[in-house]
């Protein structure tokens, strides 16, 4: 592979039966792959450490702390200024300066106005992204600020810098015709104050299109690495000198449905991406949906039923070959979270899907290690 990138969008397109997306076929059992195992959590995170050995997550519920490893929670209301209902699509970090960031959408502004004779989003159209921080761990928080008003269908990932720059992805949505761009967020203050990046326009047409829901990395040369989910077969990818300007925007080699992936830096300096691939392992066809300019311009395959792992061991030029962790027929099991629990042991859960599991990278290294695939 090259190197490049809930429910989603569009919560009411949940509706839709992934039998309309797919061969008709009985739903099947969930299969995980053998050397994974339970978590003792069904919560879904993200999940971050602070000080003390905590474990937290937010979610609309609440925040929730953990002092034994995620087998039993605290929980308390997220308290802000504002009426605030935190979305599925959130990224959380614990800053090298001890501050708690939770970026996400507020679910209580959200305004659907999508017009399919126009396949554009009406005026009034809103769904704002927002960063809160709180630093005392998560027990209070500070008035959440605002970043966009325009629809915002995902935030994947956070990522603090080794020059201590805090980063997140987001989206937004454009008209005249209706798309989606990606963005990124940069922080120099520890999330006190934020700063737009240019938006990375892909062109296309629908309430799924576009480019949408990027996941962001640091490369060893301290460049920002973005992967862009698309509706074009690939991943495609972007990178940053600064986190504010992303100049530089090519297609990878990386099949992918469309749906998004997920980076993780590991301890070890390990990539791991998480991601579905266009087709079941073994076929290379799968049904498409959009090309009618509703849902895309461009007919794409939304195949979720697997869920695939990757390790690349030099910033994303090669990955070893593709392992199905998660497979159930005709349900998605998509947009994951990862979280480095300790050094070497990774939680992977899924937004769409019940995948709720613990690996070890060792021991999904030595399996995957020996078969690469590269530029």
């Amino acid at each position: 592979m090259t190197p490049l990138r809930s429910l989603p969008i569009l919560s009411l397109l949940l509706t839709l039966s992934v039998a309309s997306l797919a061969a008709a076929a009985e739903k099947g059992p969930l299969w995980l792959h053998p050397d994974t195992t339970p978590l003792p959590t069904d919560k879904l995170g993200p999940f971050v450490r602070v000080a003390d050995d905590i474990l937290v997550t937010v979610d609309k519920e609440g925040v929730h702390r953990s002092q034994d490893e995620g087998k039993t929670w605290q929980s308390a209301p997220l308290a802000v200024d504002i009426p605030f209902e935190v979305s599925n699509e959130r990224a959380l970090i614990y800053t090298s300066e001890g501050v708690l960031i939770l970026a996400c959408m507020n679910l209580k502004e959200k305004v659907w106005k999508w017009n399919s004779t126009l396949h554009d989003a009406d005026p009034g159209t809103t769904l704002p992204t927002y960063a809160i921080r709180s630093l005392d761990e998560g027990k209070t928080w500070e008035s959440p600020i605002k970043l966009h008003d325009e629809w915002s269908g995902c935030v994947r990932n956070m990522i603090e810098t080794k020059d201590g720059l805090v980063v997140f992805t987001a989206m937004r949505l454009l008209n005249n015709p209706g798309r989606h761009s990606v963005l990124t967020y940069s922080s120099a203050d520890g999330g006190a104050s934020w700063k737009p990046s240019n938006v990375v326009d892909l062109g296309g047409q629908g309430h799924h299109g576009g480019a949408t829901e990027a996941t962001v990395i640091e490369l060893e040369d301290g460049r920002l690495w973005k992967l862009i989910r698309t509706n074009l077969g690939v991943f495609w990818q972007a990178w940053s000198e600064d986190g504010v300007y992303w100049r530089t925007l090519a297609p990878t080699t990386i099949p992918a449905s469309s749906a998004p992936g997920q980076l993780l830096r590991l301890k070890s300096g390990r990539m791991v991406l998480l991601w579905n691939r266009p087709y079941p392992e073994g076929e290379d066809t799968f049904p498409l949906s959009g090309g009618d300019r509703e849902w895309s311009e461009t007919p794409v395959s939304n195949h979720r039923w697997e869920l695939s792992l990757a390790f690349s061991e030099d910033d994303g030029t090669t990955w070893t070959a593709p392992m199905v962790i998660a497979r159930q027929k005709e349900t998605w099991l998509s947009y994951p979270y990862l979280f480095e629990r300790k050094p070497g042991t990774l939680w992977l859960t899924t937004m769409q899907g019940p995948v709720r599991v613990s690996l070890e990278e060792d021991e999904f290294w030595k399996q995957a290690n020996g078969t690469t695939t590269g530029k």
